[in-house]
């Protein structure tokens, strides 16, 4: 009997490498592509980190709220999946690019690792999660202390 599982899920934190842009399809569907600086696990024996750039695309709502918030250094994490696609370009040659579709995008710093003007205004955050999860109530905790674990 022949095994028919497939599985496709991409999970990288990183860096921006210039502020996303937001544009727009002939269909009107806002779309943002954009190279992801992620470090890879291991130095070299000279203590030197490797960094992969990853090539990203975000659709619709994700990529509006990955240009609102997000500019050139964030870090942010994607959750998507990794789809590749060939063409032929103007000179008539063939080519082909592997990148992440981004299905989430995620915040992965704090409001004072990015900086006193850096990053996503409080309110922003706390609405932008208000309207991802309903009714759930989220609250400002200032302090790990206040944490119940």
């Amino acid at each position: 009997m022949a095994s028919n599982f497939n599985f496709n899920k991409a999970i990288l934190g990183g860096r921006l490498t210039a502020d996303p842009e937001l544009k727009t399809t002939v269909n009107s569907v806002s779309v943002t592509s954009f190279r992801l600086a992620v470090n890879r696990r291991y130095k070299d024996e000279q203590g030197k980190q490797d960094t992969d750039f990853i090539n990203v695309t975000a659709w619709r709502g994700q990529a509006e709220f990955i240009c609102r918030y997000f500019k050139k250094g964030s870090n942010i994490c994607i959750v998507g999946s990794i789809q590749s696609r060939t063409w032929t370009d103007k000179k008539g040659e063939k080519r082909y690019e592997v990148e992440v579709v981004a299905d989430e995008a995620y915040f992965c710093e704090t409001k004072q690792d990015s900086g006193e003007n850096g990053g996503a205004a409080e309110e922003d955050v706390l609405s932008q999660l208000k309207n991802a999860y309903g009714s759930a109530n989220f609250e400002d905790m200032s302090k790990d202390d206040d944490l119940p674990f």
